[in-house]
């Protein structure tokens, strides 16, 4: 039944807090915790289970939705939702000097010193306290802007300043909130996570074995970015398919429900990957329903935004993506599979610049 027809049904949405105070509830005795315990195993397993409930209540009801009634859905929680949001671009004039503008010399500059630049920072921050390591988040935060140039096309609040991009958002914003964000995992001694060092080729008997653990590491913690990316991809999408304002509350919980939940999910992935035990992969609960979540949330943006998803991207951004995965690949293959010195061309060069060396 259309969401419209119900409109006169005001316990609906009481009944829906209703099943998930009590699910809450039952999950805190019920549910398993995975690799978070201690003292607040309890709070965890209401994370837990918070998560399921925005994945069945929320995800998967909005999903069997038409556009119009997710939206009217919403408006459940507040009835100032339901209203299509205007289009805005952050690209319009990019000089930071501007003598004769009425608002002042450095009006454009200070038109982007808001609530975001604060937002950007203490995201970071919690990212950093997340996942624990500097080469991540930076190659997370470089992706991200180009993401930006690359989608700008379909969602123009991407559009910004060469500026924006680097100075403000990457260097500045991203860049202290990293900062400031290890740097608490040092004060709080905090167990750090160390990506790279995952995919090291140990040093086994059987080489071969050696490479394909470490290939598939490697592959696992591509995947985490991916998917990392694709977690703050679908909150622009949901927002601008949804009609919800960036600053809502509803962006806000969902993101502080995808830092508590990535944070356990994080701490089960890098476990995992680095004990080698494939049998407990199915124990790493936050994991599969965070991936769970993103897949739901990506089949809402399919359905409802295929207008938006469907806009061309610039040929630029398709070969720069392209080469990019090429040349990826070309160096996972000599990496994990065919060693460097092995391959006939490259390993007779070696050789003879070994042998060049003894007779020098």
């Amino acid at each position: 039944m259309p969401l419209t027809m119900l409109t006169t049904s005001i316990g609906s949405p009481s009944a829906t807090i209703a099943l998930a105070v009590v699910f809450l509830v039952v999950s805190v005795c019920v549910l398993y915790h995975g690799a978070v315990s201690g003292v607040v195993s309890a709070m965890w397993r209401v994370v837990l289970a918070l998560l399921i409930v925005y994945i069945g209540l929320l995800l998967v009801f909005i999903l069997f939705q038409t556009p119009d009634d997710a939206r009217y859905f919403l408006t459940f929680y507040d009835s100032s939702l339901g209203v299509s949001l205007p289009e805005r671009t952050y690209a319009e004039d990019c000089r930071i000097y501007t003598p004769d503008h009425p608002d002042g010399m450095f009006a454009h500059f200070m038109d982007k010193m808001d609530i975001f630049v604060t937002s950007h920072l203490v995201g970071w921050f919690a990212k950093a306290l997340i996942v624990r390591d500097v080469w991540l988040l930076n190659i997370v935060s470089i992706a991200f802007e180009l993401l930006e140039y690359t989608l700008e096309c379909q969602l123009p609040n991407f559009g910004e300043c060469w500026w924006d991009h680097w100075i403000l958002d990457f260097a500045v914003c991203n860049g202290l909130g990293i900062y400031f964000g290890m740097l608490a995992c040092r004060y709080f001694n905090l167990e750090r996570y160390h990506w790279r060092e995952l995919y090291k080729i140990p040093n086994l008997k059987r080489k071969s074995l050696g490479h394909t653990i470490s290939f598939f590491k490697f592959f696992s913690v591509v995947m985490l970015i991916i998917i990392w990316l694709l977690q703050e991809l679908n909150g622009f999408y949901l927002k601008t398919i949804l009609w919800i304002p960036p600053n809502h509350s509803i962006n806000i919980m969902r993101q502080c429900l995808y830092a508590f939940c990535g944070a356990a999910a994080i701490k089960e992935i890098y476990h995992f990957l680095q004990s080698n035990k494939t049998s407990s992969i199915g124990s790493n609960h936050f994991s599969w329903l965070v991936f769970t979540a993103l897949i739901v949330e990506t089949l809402i943006v399919i359905k409802f935004g295929w207008e938006i998803i469907t806009i061309p991207i610039p040929k630029a951004a398709v070969i720069g993506w392209s080469a990019f995965f090429v040349c990826l690949s070309i160096w996972a293959f000599w990496k994990f599979t065919y060693p460097l010195k092995e391959w006939p061309i490259i390993g007779h060069m070696l050789q003879s610049s070994k042998n060049n060396k003894k007779k020098d």
